[in-house]
This record gives C-alpha cells, sequence and structure tokens, in this order.
C-alpha cells in the first residue's frame, strides 16, 4: 500500500469529530491494507511496536528543525520563525515541502512498509554517530514525500500523531473489517490480555477467529489490568456482594505485574510498559521467594520505612520512575515491599477464568512471604461492625482504605475492566467527597489579572466507557501554586489543537481544546447535576450532566494512567447515587 492512501485517509480522520465515521473511515482503510495491516495498525496509533517491548518513536524538535532546514532554502531562523506560527511541527514540515522547488521530480514513492521500516531504524538508532543516522533517514523520507505525506510522518516520529483514535476504535474498525460485529466484546477481552492490536489484527485478518477468542494471559505479555468500581460504605458493598465478601488493605502505591518465566522476572505497570529496571530489589526478593516455572502476579509496589515498617506516602516510591543511576542506593534508602493480591497464571496453567477463592488459594501456596514480598491482608465476612474495624485498622497502618472482592463461582479476573466483582472503599474526608477523581484535561481557558499570561482554568473530562468518549464533568482552577500554573501552557503546547478532538464530547468552548492525554487527581464537595457539563447527559435529569462542585487539584499528576484509565461516568454515577442516599438518611 502507497503510503499516500493512508494519509489521504488520515486527512480525513483528523476533520471528522464523529466517532462512527471515524470508524468507518478506519475501517475501510484496514480492508485494503492486505499484508501491511500490521505496519498500518502500528502506524495509526503512532507507533512501532506494543508499548511493552520498549521502543519509543522519538525525535527531538530541534532536530527536525534543522533537517527541515537543510532540506529547503530556508535558513534556521526562517524555519523556527515558521514553527512559531503554525505551532505543529507536522504542518510545517508540509509547508516546507510544498515550497521546495523541483519537489515534485525524481521523488521515489513511499510504501506504508518503506515509512514504517525508515521509522523503526530511527527508533533503534543509537550511541556514536545515532543523530547524524536519524537526521539523514527522516530526510530522505521528506524529500521523497508530497506535503501531506510529510505532515503525517513528521507528527508521528514527534509522536504527535492525534487521529483521534483510541485502543476501543481501532478493535471496532477490526471488528467490522474482519469479524462478525457480535464478535466485538470476545476481541476486546483477547486485546486486555494480549495488548498487540497488530497482532490481534493480522489473526482477524487470516481468518483465526477461533485463536482470537482463545487468548488468555501469557508470562513475559502484560495484561490490563482489573479494575474496581466504588461505593462509600460497608453497608452497600454487602449488599451488592450477596452479604459475605472478602475484604483487602488498599494500599497506596504503584501497581505492578511481575511475570516469571524462563528463569527470568520482568516487571510491568498498569500502563504496560516494562519497569523491571526500576526494581531491582524486587527482582532478586522474587527470585529468591517464589519457586515456580512461571507465573503472573498482580500487586501494589509500597515504600517502607526501613527502621519502623510505616508506610510511606505513594510519591515517594514515583521517584523510582524513568531513574536509571543511584537505584541501589535508592533501594537501600526506601525499600519497596510488593502486596500481591492476585495471580492469574501458573506454571503453564491459565487462572483467569478461575474464581477469585481458588487464584487466592493458590496465590498463598505460590509467594513465600519475606521482608520483600507480601500477600494482601484479607479478612473474608459477613458482619459489617467487623468490616468497619478491619477498614479502621487499614487507616491506620497507612492503607487507603479496602478493596471489596466478590467470593461468587463468577469472580474471574476480567482484564482490562471495572466491574461489581471488585469494590472500593476509600476513607471519608472533613465534609468532602469520600474519594478523589482521576480526570483528563480536555481544554484551557486564558487566565486574567494575576493570571494573565497563562491558563486560569483548565476544562476537565471523565472517560465514557460505552460511548469511548470524554465528557466535562468541571472547570479547574484551584489547587495550583504560581510555579506550576505559569507552567501549564508549556505542559500542554504539544497537545493544543485547533478543533475539537473527535472522542471530546462538550458543551463548554475553551479558548483552547486538548487533545486528552494528561490525567490530574482532582478532589471537590460533591457531585451536582449540571446543565453544562456532559458526564451522564440526561441520564440522572433530563437535559443535564452531572458536575463536580468545587474541584481542587490535588497536586499529582497521574503519569502512571492512560486517559482512558481515568474515572468512568458509570463511577461518578455511582458516587452521585450514593451521595444521595447518604442525604436521604441524614
Amino acid at each position: 500500500m502507497l503510503f499516500s492512501e493512508a494519509t489521504e485517509v488520515f486527512e480525513k480522520m483528523s476533520r471528522t469529530t464523529k466517532r462512527l465515521e471515524l470508524t468507518s473511515l478506519l475501517s475501510e482503510l484496514l480492508k485494503r491494507a492486505g499484508d501491511d495491516l500490521e505496519y498500518l495498525v502500528y502506524l495509526v496509533q503512532g507507533k512501532l511496536l506494543p508499548d511493552y517491548r520498549g521502543v519509543e518513536l522519538g525525535m527531538a524538535e530541534q532536530l527536525i528543525l534543522r533537517a527541515l532546514s537543510e532540506v529547503s532554502s530556508l535558513d534556521g531562523e526562517e524555519i523556527e520563525e515558521m514553527y512559531r506560527k503554525t505551532g505543529d511541527l507536522g504542518e510545517l514540515a508540509g509547508q516546507v515541502v510544498s515550497s521546495r522547488a523541483q519537489g515534485t521530480l525524481f521523488r521515489q514513492e513511499l510504501t506504508v512498509k518503506y515509512v514504517y521500516d525508515s521509522l523503526m531504524k530511527v527508533a533503534t538508532s543509537s550511541g556514536q554517530g545515532s543523530i547524524r543516522v536519524k537526521m539523514s533517514i527522516y530526510k530522505d523520507l521528506i524529500m521523497n514525500s508530497d506535503p501531506r505525506d510529510a505532515v503525517y510522518i513528521t507528527r508521528i516520529i514527534n509522536g504527535k500523531l492525534r487521529l483521534g483514535v483510541s485502543d476501543a476504535t481501532i478493535l471496532d474498525a477490526l471488528t467490522l473489517s474482519f469479524a462478525e460485529p457480535g464478535l466485538r466484546d470476545g476481541v476486546s477481552e483477547a486485546y486486555n490480555f494480549y495488548p498487540d492490536l497488530a497482532y490481534i489484527a493480522r489473526l482477524l485478518r487470516e481468518g483465526r477467529i477461533d485463536d482470537v477468542l482463545k487468548i488468555g494471559p501469557q508470562p513475559g505479555v502484560p495484561v490490563k489490568v482489573m479494575l474496581a468500581e466504588r461505593l462509600s460504605s460497608v453497608h452497600e458493598i454487602m449488599e451488592k456482594m450477596g452479604g459475605r465478601a472478602a475484604f483487602e488493605f488498599k494500599y497506596d502505591g504503584i501497581r505492578v505485574q511481575v511475570h516469571v518465566f524462563g528463569g527470568q522476572v520482568r516487571i510491568f505497570s498498569r500502563g504496560l510498559e516494562e519497569t523491571t529496571g526500576q526494581f531491582p530489589d524486587i527482582v532478586r526478593a522474587v527470585k529468591e521467594e517464589v519457586k515456580v516455572e512461571s507465573a503472573i502476579l498482580d500487586g501494589e509496589a509500597v515504600p517502607v520505612n526501613p527502621e519502623t515498617g510505616e508506610i510511606y506516602p505513594f510519591q515517594v516510591v514515583s521517584q523510582r520512575r524513568g531513574r536509571k543511576h543511584d537505584l541501589e542506593r535508592v533501594s537501600e534508602e526506601v525499600p519497596i515491599v510488593v502486596f500481591f493480591f492476585d495471580i492469574i497464571y501458573l506454571n503453564g496453567r491459565q487462572l483467569h477464568r478461575e474464581a477469585y477463592g481458588e487464584r487466592r488459594r493458590l496465590l498463598r501456596e505460590t509467594v513465600r512471604e519475606s521482608e520483600r514480598l507480601r500477600i494482601a491482608r484479607t479478612l473474608v465476612s459477613s458482619d459489617e461492625g467487623e468490616v468497619e474495624r478491619f477498614f479502621n485498622e487499614s487507616i491506620e497502618y497507612g492503607c487507603e482504605g479496602l478493596v471489596a472482592k466478590s467470593l461468587s463461582e463468577n469472580s474471574i479476573y476480567r482484564a482490562g475492566a471495572r466491574g461489581w466483582l471488585w469494590i472500593k472503599l476509600k476513607r471519608d474526608y472533613e465534609a468532602e467527597m469520600s474519594d478523589s477523581l482521576d480526570l483528563v484535561v480536555v481544554g484551557a481557558f486564558s487566565g486574567h489579572g494575576r493570571r494573565g499570561g497563562t491558563y486560569g482554568a483548565l476544562l476537565m473530562a471523565a472517560y465514557d466507557q460505552e460511548k469511548d468518549e470524554f465528557v466535562t464533568v468541571c472547570k479547574l482552577g484551584s489547587g495550583f501554586n504560581d510555579e506550576m500554573l505559569f507552567s501549564l501552557p508549556k505542559m500542554f503546547q504539544q497537545l493544543v489543537t485547533k478543533e475539537k478532538p473527535a472522542r471530546v464530547n462538550s458543551i463548554m468552548e475553551p479558548d483552547f481544546w486538548i487533545y486528552p492525554s494528561v490525567v490530574l487527581e482532582v478532589r471537590g464537595a460533591e457531585i451536582t447535576l449540571s446543565p453544562v457539563h456532559t458526564c451522564a447527559m440526561g441520564t440522572v435529569a433530563r437535559d443535564s450532566g452531572l458536575a463536580l462542585r468545587f474541584p481542587r487539584f490535588t497536586g499529582k499528576i497521574r503519569n502512571d494512567k492512560k486517559p482512558e484509565d481515568a474515572t468512568s461516568v458509570m463511577e461518578i454515577l455511582e458516587m452521585f447515587r450514593s451521595q444521595k442516599k447518604k442525604s436521604v438518611g441524614e
């Protein structure tokens, strides 16, 4: 397939704000891809391989500007000035190609595979001379591009493709192209256990739907973690769980997925990225205490005081993220304990369809507890008073609260899903909601007065899983210190877009639309009805959505969460209903 065929569709996709049209356009493109399907699926995501493979495609802004200067008759200052006006490296590259003399002569037609292979060389080039290699490859692509191709090659290489497609959109398009509509849920479940869209695409194109539906956890391939719904009282949880449940301490750390296979230990984050290098102490502990051929363990990495055993705040363990030096020293100063709470694979046996009780039994048999490895504290009870005492004990220990887990026969491990098999209960805050929300930035409003020159407020959204869109919940202007406040325009510079992103559903019109990417932790007083916010619009009351009253930024940027991991509409609806019950009871 010619790359220009793909970019013709990319252009149409970038112009639509309708998700069904987006899916239809993508489906038609994928049907025509032939043997280039896998390459195309990766490029549509702006990737070369799935996240867990650790291949990052990125080229420094200054290198791109220098390369564009070298392939044109424009000097560095002219290129910089053009970039200041466009604010988009892709648009700039398109303008440069348009202005090149004899730009259409002696041009090699680019294929999807050639572009993919070239970008892979850019991503994997390292060491001495790598900058020269990256520049040379990028210039070759640009000199053989038409203006539209140059736009999208540059956006891909700069990590700013922004076609408005999510994993769910691509799965919809793949199902529409190569499978029966009724199989969509099965395809999604397969992807949650094997998060490589190109691999799923290849199986579907080859007609191997049975192989897709059989996919389960495999050591070495991270699965999308199971998530919990939330309720505000033990009584509500007991009602939902049928009067009896298992209650586990909810530790405040970093979610880790530990894979043991072939004599090695690999650790993955909830975002599916490999983080093995950040936890050398945990790797050693697992090798010593988990004596199995293969396993996949789910847990929480928590920092502890080495002298008192006291749990440190979440932010302390996050210091390890991205660190390549001094890890051994940091490991000694702030030891990590992993509290395991699930096992979904053991010695060649997939356990995700086993009930919670059986998985828990196997977990206890598999993990020998030690200074660094523990099993999450658990209480199985039908006594609300006993659970309340256990909840208070968890708070005293430094935890966030409890997670209730169903003991029913169908208490399977649902990768990537949030449901009532797991329910979290967090501590109450005086005169506030019982929990924080993780919301996505989708827009910004210009500041005035003291906030002149920066943003005065951000437009925040929750994620609607059913519609695969981001719906607004509040305008956020409180909780920012001056330093962060004035850094906001720079933080979102590459995410600002002229048009409303396709998956954003908003009545409000901010001064700047922001591509959904950054997740912030937000607290507020209560959930209220609102005619201007689109979260759960029309569900509770006609012509009204739900909004967060008196929102305040907690200071925590959730780098560990993707936009689709943000607080869901269903969670906010449940919080609103729980809040109403509470007020009626009072």
